[in-house]
């Protein structure tokens, strides 16, 4: 009876086999490098949400945009960490604290596929204010 080898050993002795093992290696590579990459561009997208920006939505285009020319993502990585007081003369402060939770939900749900409701105030009854 002729000498059988078994099918990983077959594999290994192949002509092939380090060909596919340097594809299997600079496929990992690249989607490491994707992920990576898709990680740093978002990050000041999520360092506005994680700090209620009013602007969010802005840093969060800027920062995925502005990954050519490298100088807009710097301006959008620090805009995020920008100091977020608001002063607006068209809405009341409550009513613009209430605007911009309800575009940071939207913008989580968005981005990120979380399925959050904005929260609501609460309004005391007559009952309890007595």
């Amino acid at each position: 009876m002729e000498s059988t080898e078994s099918g990983l050993s077959a594999i290994h002795n192949s002509y092939y086999f380090w060909d596919f093992v340097a594809f299997g290696c600079g496929m990992i590579c690249v989607f490491g490098g994707l992920a990576a990459l898709s990680w740093l561009l978002g990050l000041p997208g999520r360092i506005a949400v994680a700090r209620n920006h009013p602007e969010a939505e802005a840093v969060y285009a800027m920062g995925w945009t502005g990954f050519l020319a490298v100088v807009p993502w710097i301006q959008a990585f620090t805009w995020a960490f920008k100091p977020t007081e608001v002063i607006d003369i068209r809405r009341f402060p409550d009513e613009e604290r209430e605007a911009i939770k309800e575009d940071l939900a939207r913008l989580k749900k968005y981005a990120y596929g979380k399925d959050e409701e904005p929260e609501q105030p609460v309004t005391p009854t007559k009952d309890q204010e007595a």
